[in-house]
C-alpha cells in the first residue's frame, strides 16, 4: 500500500512545489511508482510537469467536489512511473464548496484510499494556506514534509503549521512530520547558517542532512515544463534533489 506524503507550508515562496515536483520525479526514476496530487489552485506542479491547465477536461476539483475516481482523472507524465492528478483554476472555489459537503475534511482521504495499492508513494503539493484544501491533504497523508527557506521570515508561522498538524492528527492519527527540507540555502550567508541551526535545533533529526541550494537552473526548469533532472541533471540543484530523495528512501527503508 502506497505511503502518502504532503508537502506543506502555509508560507509561499519557500520551494514547496519545487521540492514536491523534483522529489516525486526522482522517486519515479529510482523505480518507485508515484502519483503527484496538485492541491494548489495555482497549479504550479501541473504546469511544472508540462501540462496546460486551461486545456484539462478534469482535475482534482472533480475528485473533491463531484466524487470522481482518481484513476479517471489522473494523467501520465513524460517521466516513467510518475502520474499526476492535476489542478485547475476551478480549485480556487473548492474551499467554499467543500464547506457544504459531507465529510468535507476527508474528501481526498476517501478518494486516495481507493488507489493506494497502485502506487509506492502518493505526494501532495498543498496550497500555501491552512484552509480546507490543506486540511484535506493532511487528513489523507501518512506524513508531512515541510520545506523551509533558510531566511528569518520562514521561521514565522512555523508554530502555526505545527499546530495545524497536531489538530489534523485528531482525525488522522497516522499523521506526523516526516521531514524538514532546508531550501534556497546560501552557505556564504550568515543568516542562512543561523536559521539552519535554529531549524535543526527545533526539529532535530527530522531535518534532512541534504540542503537545497539557491540555483538558477532549478528556477528555470518549470518554465520548460520539466523537473530539473530533465533540464540540467548535472547542476547543483539537480544533484541536491537527487541526494535528498535518496536520503528519504534510506530513511524509509531503515524504518
Amino acid at each position: 500500500m502506497g505511503k502518502v506524503i504532503a508537502f506543506s507550508n502555509q508560507k509561499g515562496g519557500v520551494g514547496k512545489t519545487t521540492t514536491c515536483v523534483n522529489m516525486s520525479a526522482y522517486l519515479a526514476t529510482l523505480g518507485k511508482k508515484v502519483l503527484l496530487i496538485d492541491m494548489d489552485a495555482q497549479g504550479n506542479a501541473t504546469t511544472g510537469l508540462g501540462f496546460d491547465k486551461s486545456q484539462l477536461e478534469k482535475s482534482i476539483y472533480n475528485v473533491l467536489i463531484d466524487g470522481e475516481d482518481i484513476k479517471e482523472v489522473s494523467l501520465k507524465t513524460g517521466i516513467e512511473n510518475l502520474d499526476i492528478l492535476p489542478s485547475s483554476i476551478d480549485l480556487a472555489g473548492a474551499e467554499v464548496e467543500l464547506v457544504q459537503l459531507k465529510n468535507r475534511d476527508k474528501r481526498l482521504s476517501e478518494a486516495v484510499e481507493k488507489i493506494k495499492d497502485d502506487y509506492d508513494y502518493i505526494t501532495i503539493d498543498c496550497p500555501p494556506s491552512l484552509g480546507l484544501l490543506t486540511i484535506n491533504a493532511l487528513a489523507a497523508s501518512d506524513g508531512a514534509i515541510i520545506p523551509i527557506q533558510s531566511e528569518y521570515y520562514a521561521l514565522e508561522g512555523l508554530s502555526q503549521l505545527i499546530n495545524t498538524v497536531k489538530l489534523v492528527s485528531r482525525i488522522n492519527k497516522n499523521l506526523k512530520v516526516e521531514g524538514v527540507v532546508l531550501t534556497m540555502y546560501d552557505n556564504r550567508a550568515l543568516v542562512s547558517r543561523q536559521i539552519s541551526a535554529e531549524i535543526r535545533k527545533f526539529f532535530g533529526k527530522k531535518v534532512f542532512d541534504t540542503v537545497i541550494p539557491r540555483n538558477i537552473r532549478v528556477s528555470e526548469a518549470p518554465s520548460h515544463g520539466v523537473p530539473v533532472m530533465l533540464h540540467d541533471p548535472k547542476c547543483a540543484g539537480a544533484r541536491a534533489y537527487l541526494a535528498i530523495t535518496q536520503e528519504f528512501i534510506e530513511r524509509e527503508e531503515a524504518k
